[in-house]
């Protein structure tokens, strides 16, 4: 792969996935050695052109030569055009250029929400903007693609949970949502969307931890009893990431305390409507 010479990726050193990617960027040659750096740490001197909010909100790469700069999807394209000039024709077609966009755009308005950063003593003059479309967007994604996962797997735990079609998982998650903003709106208001897309991001990760070990069971013939014990220590680890992401925003316990509710309550109706 050719290396992008003499240019600048500037990236959130407190988001996780812009550190890991921009690494991954400099480790396998694509960009210099010093290709990188966090924009917390950036001077205003270094690029007079550069636009702080967009950087903050598209990750911005300088060329260090000519002073030009590039965000978000551009950026990445352009750096990964340079690696791979086979694909360059590609990456310069309106129909993939419009698609990656929207995909960048989705990705980067809720990276703090897909992962949490630490939050830090002394804030940088910058943060990522907030954008309702594509936190709604997250949010809607999340609960279809749990919902329909979840819809999916009862068939085997029959005798203990009943079968049920995904528009029923649709709706108890619909109102899974609804109760925590509910609480979350009365509470800190403040802290509503930030809380909700922390929220969607934990059902999702569980729901597909979830589903990998249900398909292992299925590939293994290991019946349903294995399939619901693989249940509980994503149970577990999804009530602890809440825990977690709960003290990251400030919120204490009153969020993880109503989700635990409201997964009990839904779970003793339907084990009553097998009963």
């Amino acid at each position: 792969m050719k290396t992008l010479h003499n240019h600048l990726i500037l990236y959130d050193a407190e988001c996780p996935m812009c550190n890991l990617y921009t690494r991954a960027f400099v480790r396998t040659g694509v960009l210099d050695a010093n290709g990188r750096e966090a924009y917390q740490q950036y001077t205003d001197a270094a690029c007079p052109n550069l636009d702080w909010q967009r950087a903050v909100n598209e990750i911005a790469l300088v060329n260090q030569a000519t002073g030009e700069v590039t965000y978000g999807v551009d950026s990445l394209l352009k750096v990964c055009g340079n690696a791979t000039p086979f694909f360059a024709p590609l990456l310069g077609w309106k129909p993939f250029l419009w698609l990656a966009r929207k995909a960048y755009a989705f990705v980067s308005y809720n990276r703090r929400v897909i992962v949490p950063a630490q939050v830090s003593k002394k804030q940088f003059g910058y943060q990522p903007s907030f954008n309702i479309k594509y936190r709604v967007a997250w949010l809607v994604f999340a609960w279809v693609v749990t919902s329909c996962i979840l819809g999916a797997f009862p068939w085997l735990l029959a005798g203990i949970y009943p079968e049920g079609a995904i528009s029923r998982e649709l709706a108890i998650n619909a109102g899974h949502i609804l109760l925590q903003a509910s609480v979350i709106f009365l509470y800190r208001k403040d802290k509503m969307w930030d809380y909700l897309g922390n929220l969607m991001t934990i059902s999702l990760a569980g729901a597909l931890i979830f589903l990998i070990s249900t398909l292992l069971c299925v590939w293994f013939r290991t019946g349903w009893y294995i399939a619901g014990l693989c249940f509980l220590p994503v149970l577990f680890l999804m009530i602890r990431e809440h825990l977690r992401r709960c003290k990251l925003l400030g919120l204490g316990y009153l969020p993880t305390a109503t989700w635990v509710l409201y997964r009990v309550i839904v779970l003793l109706i339907s084990i009553h409507l097998i009963s």
